[in-house]
Order: structure tokens, then C-alpha cells, then sequence
């Protein structure tokens, strides 16, 4: 777990949180023993859906919720951003059953390490 955290650089804890979350819902096996660590067996990746892992740890909330993060939003009561924000829920919803882990790895084989928050930071 101190490998994957330090890799990213996130914080361990939050990593370790983020890492119990992904194992006990199957989606990452957990190896035990003093070279062991997390893994996602191969033949899954295409099998797991980002739509899997965002319902993991957001819910539904990301399909549903008000574009502006209003409590009080909807058909009765929009916010200025109702309306359109409704296409692009359902855009994303589609886009994140229909892209699975395999496609992230292959599409990013050699460049993989943006991916942490230095990365990302620095940009």
C-alpha cells in the first residue's frame, strides 16, 4: 500500500481507505504475505466499468446531483444549469458504462505516470 501511495503520491491513509474500499467490493484482490499487494487480475480490467468504481465511492450522486451543487434542484425548482446539465449526467453515465479499465491501461501503456498528483499538480 506505501508502494501504490508513494507512486501516486497520495497519502497513505487515504490510499489505504481508498485501496480497503476497492477489495472489499471485489473489483482489486488483495495479496498477503511479504511480496503481496493489491492487483486486478487481467481478464477483469475489461470487465470492470468506470461506472463501477465511481458508484463505489460516489453513489449515484454524480448521475443526479444539481450541476451547480444546489440542495434544493430539480424540474420544479431548476437552477440555471438544470437543463443542460441533464445531457451531460446522461453523457457521462454513458461514457463511464461503456469504458472499462483495460481501455485506460492499453490507451495509456507508456504514460501512465501523469497520472499521479505531482503530475497533475504541476500541469
Amino acid at each position: 500500500m506505501s508502494e501504490v501511495a508513494d507512486e501516486i503520491d497520495s497519502p497513505k491513509a487515504f490510499t489505504s481507505k481508498i485501496l480497503r474500499q476497492l477489495t472489499k467490493s471485489g473489483l482489486v484482490k488483495s495479496v498477503k504475505g511479504p511480496y503481496g499487494g493489491f492487483e486486478i487480475e487481467h481478464d477483469k480490467l475489461a470487465e470492470i466499468k468506470l461506472s463501477q468504481v465511481v458508484e463505489l465511492f460516489d453513489g449515484d450522486d454524480v448521475y443526479i446531483g444539481c450541476g451547480l451543487g444546489l440542495s434544493k434542484c430539480d424540474n420544479k425548482h431548476p437552477c440555471p444549469l438544470h437543463h443542460k446539465f441533464i445531457q451531460i449526467r446522461k453523457d457521462l453515465q454513458l461514457m463511464l458504462e461503456n469504458t472499462n479499465l483495460l481501455e485506460l491501461v492499453e490507451n495509456n501503456k507508456e504514460n501512465l505516470s501523469w497520472l499521479n498528483r505531482k503530475a497533475i499538480r504541476s500541469m
